[in-house]
């Protein structure tokens, strides 16, 4: 009996399939690199940069909403920053300035999305202008869901002791490096799952050198604070069950006289990029350049991050990797119809669902409730409503969203 035992026993083990590994751990870190025209990197040398372009993807990509519309927004920082955050434009979050006087906290930030969906996961912000953490992501605050941070380094640009502010603004790019240190630390010892990570040293060349071997310094030094950061990254795939995905963008170009200014909407200001170190982008992403908006849905897309169906609608973003139904929808309005057009990236035949409201209750943290009005082909791309059913007489706005299979976008038509 014992023999036979041992022998079905040697046969079970035999046969069975083995253990399933642990599953991987899928984390983010956006970096934020201040005020870097689409051309200077493109002309750069920045070999750091260029090896995580070389197993992910460089997009070139564009900030400002869509020009002379309802979403255009001021090409400054701080506006730039809560498009990323938010993956809404301005007319959402309320962010026009650096001042950031009154930001629309009903528009979640990515880290408020995350905590909210897994309390248990560990947030880090390293930052050169304290604002990014107490004002945008509003840190502590009720409106702002009482996020905290898990891991912070910043607020250094108010130690004058420490870094003493010379005429030159030198003393940003020695907060910047404090700032990789602290940020490459934390994510070697700590491997926070979302981190956002800002430079400022850039933009302050920009502004006082313009086009200029000064600007072209401060990105080398920034191609080499990437390289700091995303060797940690690489060690960390390496000895522990974890996917990485690095995000690197900017928040604005430059004018193109002399280099020194932005806000605008020109061309060279509203031109931005975005580097992926995941090369598996999507249709949407090949019809290039993707918007700064798009960064919060691929990185939802990319963590797996469950996003509720109210954020879903007013999200003014598409993701960049992983399946994606539709893009670029519009509406315009006749006396009679309102006529719906939308581009459609699917793969298979699939049906698109048209659904609209005639509140914005979101915008002030009520439910708005939606209608479904239709459920057609995909692949139409086109649709025309009765604007009597969709908007009687004295409305003030009509939200309308498309829902695909695999991704939902929204228009608004206001009177």
């Amino acid at each position: 009996m014992k023999i036979l035992f041992l022998l079905l026993f040697s046969l079970l083990s035999f046969t069975s399939p083995p253990a399933r590994p642990p599953a991987r751990a899928r984390k983010v870190v956006f970096i934020i690199a201040d005020g870097i025209p689409a051309d200077v990197i493109e002309k750069a040398n920045t070999p750091n940069i260029r090896k995580v372009i070389a197993g992910g993807v460089y997009l070139p990509a564009h900030v400002g909403g869509d020009l002379g519309a309802y979403t255009q927004t001021p090409t400054i920082s701080a506006p730039g920053y809560m498009d990323l955050l938010t993956g809404t434009w301005g007319y959402k979050h309320n962010v026009w300035d650096n001042a950031v006087k009154a930001p629309n906290y009903q528009y979640k930030n990515i880290f408020r999305l995350l905590k909210e969906a897994r309390p248990t996961s560990k947030i880090g912000i390293f930052s050169t202008w304290l604002d990014n953490r107490t004002k945008l992501v509003g840190e502590g605050l009720p409106a702002a869901g009482n996020v905290k941070f898990d891991y912070h380094a910043d607020g250094y640009e108010l130690d004058t002791v420490a870094f003493p502010h010379d005429k030159g603004s030198l003393y940003t790019h020695t907060i910047d490096d404090k700032v990789v240190a602290e940020a490459a630390k934390c994510l070697q010892d700590n491997g926070p799952d979302l981190s956002w990570v800002y430079l400022e040293h850039t933009d302050d060349m920009g502004h006082r050198h313009g086009d200029s071997p000064e600007q072209i310094r401060a990105l080398g030094y920034v191609d080499e604070q990437v390289g700091r950061i995303w060797a940690v990254l690489q060690e960390r795939t390496r000895r522990y069950p974890e996917d990485w995905l690095l995000v690197l963008t900017t928040d604005h170009g430059r004018d193109a006289t002399t280099g020194r200014n932005h806000g605008g909407q020109s061309a060279r200001e509203r031109a931005t990029w975005l580097v992926l170190s995941d090369k598996s982008t999507n249709a949407y992403a090949r019809r290039q350049p993707v918007a700064i908006v798009d960064v919060l849905p691929t990185i939802a897309r990319f963590m797996q991050l469950p996003l509720p169906e109210a954020t879903q609608r007013e999200l003014d973003g598409v993701p960049l990797i992983g399946p994606v139904s539709v893009a670029q929808p519009k509406v315009a309005a006749t006396p009679d119809s309102l006529r719906l057009t939308w581009t459609a990236l699917g793969t298979k035949p699939e049906k698109v669902k048209v659904w609209a409201t005639t509140t914005n209750q979101f915008k002030t943290g009520g439910p708005d409730t939606y209608r479904l009005l239709a459920t057609v082909p995909l692949a139409r791309q086109h649709l025309a409503l009765d604007r009597k059913k969709v908007a009687p007489a004295g409305y003030e706005i009509v939200k309308i969203v498309l829902e695909g299979e695999h991704n939902t976008v929204n228009c608004w038509l206001m009177p």
